[in-house]
């Protein structure tokens, strides 16, 4: 009975953030003129939704300078509906950074190319709690993207996050690390390794340049690497889960449940943690959680090491294609 009643509970916490999430992109789209809306909205099965990146480059959809203070402040609710809290603060100390980066490279003031304003958004489709839509935030370090079916977030990936500096070297904000869980957990985990252990973690004493699935339209399984979940000790494991869920529970509540038991369900004994480089904060290092349907890469080699990519990748439903198969075959079956 008890567990009835968490269930229960876990579904209405569910069910009240998608539609906080489908009542915050109608608002958001209810701000814009004619204009914007033509710019910002795209068909769902329009090929723009995989078109997505995480470097400066040039962009579809409207940008936070387009914007009045209302509509940000309507776009940010979006984003914070589609979030957790923890993956919001993420998110928009990514954005921040940007002044900082413009700050360290000793850029001017009005420089555009390091601007916390460069950050665009993108609907696909029509926010519904009853048909498929998505949506899309994206600028430098930041690439989130949502998909919802049936009044639920169906898919929050791909998903990148990273941060440049990694940690603040300079002001007010020194010492200051965005993503400070994915450096430390790490770190702490892959020391509590012997040394037989190391010796299976450890793949190269030479950290990758760059995280290896890149912004590809359809991530694949890479070649298996590094120590197996069940050769950890309980004490370990627990420590691996909690690095697991510094990235799962970025998302949404319902989402983030669903996710972990999708991986669960996968099997977490055949969830593998490799590692290249240095065991030391400071110098070039990358890790990889993978397993049969998931993908987390972290890599931090760039600006002497200062300079940190990280991505999510469901091999099974990236851009929400296994859920929509399954949505769209429902709906052929209804008529």
């Amino acid at each position: 009975m008890k567990l009835l009643l968490c269930c229960i509970a876990a579904l209405s916490v569910s069910l009240a953030n998608a539609q906080e999430h489908v009542k915050a992109a109608k608002a958001f789209l209810a701000t814009l003129d004619a204009g914007q809306t033509k710019k910002a909205v795209y068909d769902y099965g329009n090929n723009e939704r995989f078109n997505w990146n995480f470097v400066p480059t040039s962009r579809k959809g409207i940008s936070l300078h387009d914007f009045t203070p209302a509509q940000r402040d309507a776009a940010m609710r979006l984003l914070k509906a589609s979030l957790s809290d923890q993956g919001f603060t993420k998110a928009t100390g990514i954005i921040a950074l940007e002044a900082i980066l413009r700050e360290v490279e000793a850029r001017s003031k009005d420089d555009t190319y390091r601007d916390p304003l460069n950050y665009y958004f993108t609907i696909f489709g029509e926010p519904s709690d009853k048909d498929v839509w998505g949506w899309r935030i994206e600028g430098h370090h930041l690439a989130l993207n949502f998909s919802s079916a049936d009044g639920l977030v169906a898919a929050s990936t791909p998903t990148f996050m990273g941060a440049n500096p990694a940690v603040v070297p300079i002001g007010e904000q020194k010492g200051k690390k965005t993503l400070k869980s994915e450096i430390d957990l790490a770190f702490e985990f892959v020391n509590s390794l012997n040394a037989d252990q190391q010796k299976k973690t450890i793949f190269s004493d030479t950290a990758l340049p760059e995280i290896i699935s890149g912004n590809s339209r359809k991530a694949e399984l890479l070649e298996p690497k590094g120590i197996s979940y069940r050769d950890l000790t309980d004490t370990q494991r627990k420590s691996f889960l909690t690095l697991l869920n510094v990235f799962v529970r970025n998302y949404e509540f319902g989402f983030s449940q669903k996710l972990m038991a999708k991986i669960e369900k996968a099997g977490l004994d055949n969830l593998t943690f490799a590692w290249a480089g240095s065991l030391q904060p400071g110098k070039g290092h990358y890790y990889r959680i993978q397993g049969p349907m998931l993908l987390i890469e972290y890599d931090n080699t760039q600006t002497n090491a200062n300079h940190i990519h990280t991505t999510v990748r469901d091999l099974t439903n990236d851009f929400a294609e296994d859920i929509l198969k399954e949505h769209y075959e429902k709906e052929h079956k209804g008529n």
